[in-house]
């Protein structure tokens, strides 16, 4: 066996987990420099935490997303950060779901809420949009409702006249920032129950 032959050994034996996927996490957020650590883009940013966390690669394109794979409490997971822009988030979320054959409830999605203050956090089983587009579109395209979501909170509006699109699409000021350090942290501790089906006990413990 050649020098090489050892060295692409390694790195396959180093590669993403294989095995059959039995959850998907979607963290939703725009693509592109301009949308950096917007607070339309916590669900980037936890997605984020989780790979630092974990130690995965995340740089595969595939579902009109940029994947990766992770073992999370014993269980494959497809991690998922949809470049669809927000709007669209759905297309992505309906694709790899329908590849993986994967029920509507192990698909976890992790979003921004402007009813939330920075730092809380809100783990539901189910629920509606909510008026939010990226949650909209994965409703209307994957046919349901009844997926679990965490909720990171990135503040309301400073007044009602301020544009929506602009609050979300608008940089986290530096206190905004430190606030949301334990959200991030929390959203993906989280994680390990609600893939083990205990989704009560994530609520009770992250719920804020």
């Amino acid at each position: 066996m050649s020098i090489w032959d050892i060295f692409k050994k390694i790195e396959n034996d180093n590669s993403a987990p294989k095995g059959k996927i039995e959850y998907i996490i979607v963290g939703l957020g725009n693509f592109g420099m301009e949308y950096d650590k917007t607070r339309h883009n916590a669900g980037f940013m936890a997605v984020d935490r989780l790979v630092k966390k974990n130690g995965f690669d995340m740089s595969k394109v595939k579902f009109k997303s940029k994947t990766g794979k992770t073992i999370i409490n014993g269980k494959q997971c497809l991690v998922l950060k949809p470049t669809t822009y927000m709007n669209n988030s759905g297309e992505a979320v309906a694709e790899a779901m329908n590849f993986y054959k994967i029920p509507i409830e192990n698909v976890i999605v992790i979003y921004d809420d402007i009813s939330l203050e920075p730092g809380k956090l809100r783990i539901r089983r189910k629920g509606s949009d909510g008026g939010h587009n990226g949650i909209k579109s994965i409703i209307a395209l994957t046919g349901s409702d009844e997926f679990p979501r965490i909720k990171i909170g990135v503040g309301k509006k400073p007044n009602p006249k301020y544009n929506l699109a602009d609050w979300v699409l608008s940089k986290f000021s530096e206190e905004d920032k430190k606030a949301l350090e334990p959200a991030l942290e929390n959203a993906v501790d989280s994680l390990k129950y609600i893939v083990d089906g205990n989704i009560d006990k994530a609520m009770n413990l992250y719920n804020s």
